[in-house]
């Protein structure tokens, strides 16, 4: 089979895949690999290479980064102080949520910010009477805009920094696309504040995240419990709620408050079973007690995930809500070194993410198996699967192909109009399938047009992810909208009306403005 047919017909079957979401997105990834093997493609080094490529390193090692601030508290301190001084009055607190997740997704990426930030902006919303479906669109739609502030704010971004870099380019600085990306936030932010009462829905939202502060309230009201309730969710120690499910080995167990569970770490609060508080010194348990634990967060997470008890609340999730919780100045230290690291070039990404990882599992402000689970590897072994298709459409002359049929198109228009072609496709495409995987198909096409027509490829690397980041018509564009779509309300049909206009914002961006920066 021709190289080109067949690197055509998988990049077809491919996007139907993703389009599908019948198949998970590794698999699909896998497939595209393991198929330009068997079709002879690329060779079976060339076609694994992307497993070992140190833009997935680097990625990877970027969810242990972020795992570590959100599960040491440090993300909902800076929220609950930043959104504490914003008050009530819905223009200013939609600024500050909007300012806040860009400048953490800068940070921690767009999905970590958002799934950080969404309990927290829920509640401070509920507080302030705003409907729901008017702040977490836009937290989602800003933290697309903020993945553009730093090098670290999403995956595009550290792979077309390298396409640069292997194409007669230069890698992009930490901090260049700050120069694109504040634009975008400030637009974006005037966008949302200017037209969100007219695009966005007032619709209830059928699901909220406990707030702590209540949630302990009435855990310590129900239970009977005389200790403050400051001191019942802390940085070391937190509380729990389980119940005692059918042949739980528990059942029959003699139980009073104040008792240690047989592990010796937990300590039992109290105990209920339906809407009767049980007390007394002939207290045995039944399947369907409830009982409220408190111990240090490892072991409350250690000793409730087995059979024996059915958990109410996460100890996990619940520590997560804790600010500044054990280990939070480790990781902000440690975070603050690889920054500064990034941000030098003392040393390759990859090394600089690697060293922050293994320093915070090292200095035990995260496990090893925390780090781990840490890791989407969903994203890891997509942009693995995906970076050898990157390569065959380089080495088959794929890339080149639609490149001249796109430079004959456009004839004598100019760059811009190239630019502009390139832009319209990675949005479009953007929407039905992943931002990532977008890049890394349409990059090397952008290289070759670039080279076609004598142009530097940084402003098409750069337009690039500008229009990669533009993710905003549906609700399987990126994970962020899916998040925000059950507990804001919304439909699939709300998604376009606010995140066109921003659209139409980053494509001018990215044709026009981008080559004012990085000169053609």
């Amino acid at each position: 089979m021709d190289p080109i047919v067949a690197t055509l017909g998988i990049l077809a079957l491919a996007v139907v895949a993703f389009m599908s979401n019948r198949l998970p997105l590794g698999i699909v990834a896998i497939g595209v690999s393991l198929a330009l093997f068997f079709t002879g493609v690329l060779t079976l080094p060339q076609a694994l290479a992307g497993f070992g490529d140190p833009t997935v390193i680097f990625i990877a090692s970027l969810f242990v980064v972020s795992e570590s601030l959100d599960a040491t508290g440090v993300t909902t301190w800076a929220g609950q102080k930043v959104i504490a001084r914003a008050g009530t009055k819905p223009v200013i607190l939609l600024i500050v949520v909007c300012l806040l997740v860009a400048v953490l997704t800068a940070l921690i990426s767009v999905n970590g910010a958002v799934a950080a930030l969404l309990p927290l902006v829920v509640v401070v919303a509920t507080r302030a009477g705003i409907a729901m479906s008017r702040m977490l669109l836009p937290l989602a739609f800003a933290a697309h805009a903020g993945s553009m502030l730093a090098l670290t704010g999403t995956p595009v971004n550290i792979i077309v920094s390298d396409f640069a870099t292997d194409n007669g380019g230069r890698a992009f600085g930490f901090f260049e696309f700050g120069l694109v990306g504040i634009p975008l936030v400030v637009g974006t932010i005037l966008i949302v504040v200017l037209f969100g009462r007219m695009l966005l829905p007032v619709r209830p939202a059928p699901t909220m995240p406990p707030d702590l502060r209540l949630l302990a309230s009435a855990l310590r009201s129900q239970y009977a419990v005389t200790a403050d309730t400051a001191t019942l969710l802390g940085p070391i120690r937190g509380i729990t709620e389980v119940v005692v499910p059918p042949r739980s080995p528990l059942i029959g167990m003699h139980v009073f408050p104040g008792m240690t569970t047989p592990s010796g770490d937990l300590v039992i609060l109290g105990a209920r079973r339906a809407e009767e508080r049980l007390q007394g010194a002939d207290v045995h348990l039944r399947a369907g007690d409830a009982l409220l634990l408190q111990g240090a967060w490892d072991d409350l997470t250690k000793h409730t995930r087995g059979r024996d008890v059915l958990v109410v609340d996460d100890p996990a999730t619940l520590r997560r809500g804790v600010p500044l919780g054990k280990g939070a100045k480790r990781a902000i230290g440690i975070l603050i070194v690889m920054v500064i690291l990034l941000a030098t070039g003392l040393v390759p990404p990859a090394v600089a993410s690697l060293l922050a990882a293994s320093a915070l599992v090292l200095s035990r402000t995260m496990t090893g198996a925390q780090a781990y689970r840490s890791i989407s590897w969903t994203t890891v072994v997509l942009v693995a699967g995906m970076i050898p298709l990157s390569t065959a459409f380089q080495t088959t002359g794929t890339a080149d192909l639609i490149a001249d049929g796109l430079t004959s198109m456009i004839g004598e228009s100019g760059p811009h109009v190239a630019l502009l072609a390139i832009c319209v496709l990675t949005i479009v495409l953007g929407q039905l399938i992943s931002n990532t995987a977008t890049v890394l198909i349409v990059a090397p096409v952008a290289i070759s047009v670039a080279v076609s027509i004598g142009a530097s490829v940084q402003p098409f690397m750069m337009a690039l992810t500008v229009a990669g980041a533009a993710s905003f018509l549906t609700p399987i564009a990126t994970p962020a909208n899916l998040m925000v779509m059950e507990p804001g309300g919304y439909r699939f049909g709300d998604y376009w009306k606010l995140g066109l206009p921003l659209a139409l914002l980053f494509l001018v961006v990215a044709v026009w403005y981008v080559p004012l920066i990085w000169p053609f």
